[in-house]
């Protein structure tokens, strides 16, 4: 039952989703209907606001890898700190916070800087 794991147990099951490209999947198992994200591009809701913030980050980062510095959960709150290089472009400091609640994100942050990277 999703409404019975852990908020490790989400955050990790929405990494793993997210590194395999499996959007669809991750939005049905782990972000609540009414998802609110809080991110540059301002204040997006449900499902439809996590697919587009979704695709603004592949917009700025195509064909993007992503390393996960950090995997951090206490109660209910989860943190990523990541870092991710795609085509000419990088990203050093990825920094997402979580509220996760019966099973499911309810509330997420999103903060990253695009820097171009001539070698990549």
């Amino acid at each position: 039952m999703l409404s019975r794991r852990s908020t490790r147990e989400v955050l990790e099951d929405h990494l793993r989703l997210a590194q395999a490209g499996e959007l669809e999947e991750d939005l049905r198992r782990n972000y609540a209907p009414d998802v609110v994200l809080l991110c540059r591009s301002g204040v997006l809701q449900g499902l439809e606001g996590a697919r587009a913030s979704r695709e603004e980050l592949r917009r700025e980062l195509p064909q993007a890898r992503f390393d996960y510095l950090a995997v951090l959960t206490y109660g209910e709150v989860g943190f990523l700190e990541w870092r991710a290089e795609g085509s000419g472009v990088r990203v050093d400091d990825g920094a997402d916070s979580y509220l996760i609640q019966d099973g499911r994100i309810q509330v997420q942050t999103i903060h990253y800087t695009v820097k171009p990277n001539p070698g990549a």
